[in-house]
């Protein structure tokens, strides 16, 4: 069978041609109070009707002030490399009319297009829970993608700010590559992973690795502030790939191309599947109600007749309030039919199509959350290592950033048919 290119595709339709999405882990579809203007849980790039790329030219060694600000305020875009306080190399940008830069943080100057904020763990939560200090960088790096075929995508630390700058510090980590050139870290860094084999059931993770402002690729440093850089790897790049992941310090980014979206289940087909797992009446062995998962719409109210699991064994029941043992914890109840006991918590189901490698029936719950996805997209997130503060590294679900625990990180539930 014919399957047409992206491109094909977009001129058929007139549309622009899309490079690929930015999908925000933690996040069921939406921000808990609503996507607004540049700040969302999902962010698309496509092709500028203006190329509004940058490509390294002149290098200037400055060792007064009054020089580095003359050049900084001619309006090109430029990268500050403060080695002393007598000494810093500022590297003028020129315009490349051949690629188109994005640019990421949690600053909301314009400079930025897509605007991003420190991911709470849980974030069925509301405003109330304010982060105090943000670790994310007010401009944290910046995507840049070829305009013409196939659009490779690369990453780099550090976006330039509202005076077109990017500023390293005295303190910042930089050094000066054997070609000459100058390069450095941001303070918490960027990390990009890489999955072995693409974004499909079969992936594997790959290996963290530390993005530099002029794009190399590094072993991650001891901590993720530390002063001292990791190690060259040569032999990677700083390209994205479908099922990339970012990590900004304080939020995680998943990449997704074009064409991998073409293959990934779309928001109707979600919905299908709930529509059809609710058509099948499954029912509570106990109660014998009907149970049935709420709408898209409404994911953050437990509903009457929303399903309800134990997460030790998978079986799914109704809401009820039998079951609890003195010698358990507050969430955890003993199941009727099995006598396991285990946190006992409702289904959501898993809206954000973008998280999904398949798009088979939503068979598995990860646990502790009870968020409900397809087998394949449950194990493949089970495996996956996501940097969490300055050095630790845990599996998380993808739908709400909750860490995950339990024998496998997720359970298949068992559902129980009407019995007429």
């Amino acid at each position: 069978m014919f399957s047409p290119s992206q491109e094909e595709l977009c001129a058929l339709n007139k549309e622009p041609v899309k490079y690929g999405e930015l999908v925000v882990l933690g996040y069921n579809g939406s921000l808990p109070n609503g996507d607004r203007g540049r700040r969302k849980s999902r962010f698309a790039l496509y092709k500028r009707p203006k190329a509004n790329g940058v490509k390294p030219s002149t290098v200037h060694v400055i060792s007064t002030p009054q020089a580095s600000k003359a050049i900084s305020s001619k309006g090109h875009h430029s990268i500050s490399f403060t080695l002393s306080r007598s000494q810093t190399v500022i590297v003028e940008y020129i315009h490349d009319k051949d690629t188109d830069m994005f640019q990421v943080g949690r600053s909301t100057e314009s400079p930025i297009d897509f605007v991003v904020t420190d991911t709470i763990s849980g974030s069925q939560n509301n405003d109330e829970t304010q982060i105090t200090q943000s670790t994310i960088s007010r401009f944290a790096c910046r995507i840049v993608c070829d305009r013409s075929p196939p659009y490779t995508a690369r990453i780099f630390a550090a976006g330039f700010d509202s005076s077109k700058n990017i500023f390293l510090g005295e303190k910042a980590a930089k050094w000066k590559n054997p070609d000459g050139h100058m390069d450095g870290l941001t303070t918490n860094g960027v990390l990009v992973m890489h999955p072995k084999g693409g974004f499909t059931e079969e992936s594997k993770p790959g290996v963290w690795r530390e993005i530099s402002v002029c794009g190399d690729v590094y072993t991650l440093r001891e901590t993720r502030s530390a002063q001292q850089r990791g190690k060259l790897v040569e032999n990677e790049t700083n390209i994205l790939q479908d099922g990339s992941l970012i990590d900004l310090c304080g939020a995680t980014l998943l990449w997704r191309t074009a064409d991998g979206l073409l293959h990934t289940p779309t928001q109707k087909h979600i919905e299908a599947l709930r529509q059809e797992i609710n058509a099948a009446r499954p029912q509570c062995p106990v109660g014998l109600n009907t149970l049935a998962f709420p709408s898209i719409n409404r994911k953050d109210v437990v509903e009457e007749k929303q399903p309800w699991a134990y997460l030790s064994c998978g079986h799914v029941h109704g809401y009820h309030n039998w079951g609890h043992r003195s010698d358990t914890e507050a969430n955890e109840r003993e199941c009727p039919m099995c006598r396991t006991v285990g946190p006992y918590v409702p289904l959501w189901l898993g809206c954000e199509a973008g998280f999904y490698v398949d798009a088979g029936p939503p068979t598995h719950a990860f646990t502790p959350c009870g968020h409900v996805c397809s087998e394949k997209s449950a194990k493949y997130w089970s495996q996956i290592p996501l940097p969490h503060g300055t050095h630790a590294f845990h599996a998380a679900c993808p739908f709400c950033a909750t860490q995950l625990s339990g024998e496998h990180n997720c359970i298949k539930l068992i559902f129980q048919g009407p019995i007429d």
